[in-house]
C-alpha cells in the first residue's frame, strides 16, 4: 500500500470542493445579475415619469453592473474550462468600471440644479482620474493582447 494514497485522496477531495466552490461563485454572480437587471428596470419604471433623467441614470448604472457581474461569471466558466485565470477579463471589469463610474459622474453633475465651485472641482478630479483608469486599462489591454498575439505567433511558427 502507498503510504501517500491518503494525501492523493485528500488532494482529490480538495479539488473537488474547489470546483463547487467555483461553481457557487458563478452561479451567484448568474443570479446577482439577474437580481441586478430586474432591479433596475423595476426601479426605471417606477421612477420614469416623475424624473426620466434620474431613471435613466439608475438603469444604465444598473445595467452596466450586470455587464460586470456577467464577465465575472464568464471568468469563472473559463477557468473551469481551462483551469487557468486570464487577466483580459479583469481589464474590462476595470474599464467597464471606470466608464461606469463617468457616466454616473457626468449624469449627476447634470442633473443637479446649483454646483458649487468646490463639488464642480471634486466631480472634475473624479472624472479626470477615471478618465486616466480608462485609458491605462486601455493600454493595458492592449499590450496584453499584443504579447498573446507574440505568443501565439511564436507557437505557430
Amino acid at each position: 500500500m502507498n503510504p501517500n494514497s491518503g494525501d492523493n485522496v485528500q488532494l482529490r477531495l480538495m479539488e473537488r470542493l474547489e470546483k463547487y466552490g467555483y461553481i457557487t461563485a458563478g452561479l451567484s454572480f448568474l443570479i446577482l445579475g439577474m437580481v441586478v437587471f430586474t432591479y433596475g428596470w423595476f426601479e426605471f419604471l417606477i421612477g420614469f415619469k416623475a424624473n426620466l433623467p434620474r431613471a435613466v441614470l439608475v438603469l444604465m448604472n444598473e445595467l452596466l453592473l450586470v455587464v460586470i457581474l456577467l464577465e465575472l461569471f464568464r471568468t469563472i466558466i473559463n477557468f473551469l474550462q481551462s483551469r487557468t485565470i486570464s487577466l483580459e477579463p479583469f481589464l474590462h471589469v476595470g474599464i467597464i468600471a471606470s466608464v461606469r463610474r463617468l457616466l454616473t459622474i457626468g449624469a449627476e453633475i447634470t442633473l443637479q440644479v446649483e454646483v458649487s465651485p468646490v463639488r464642480f472641482n471634486q466631480y472634475l478630479l473624479d472624472a479626470l482620474v477615471n478618465v486616466g483608469v480608462i485609458l491605462a486599462l486601455v493600454f493595458a489591454l492592449y499590450l496584453y493582447r499584443v504579447r498573446g498575439m507574440k505568443a501565439e505567433y511564436l507557437v505557430k511558427g
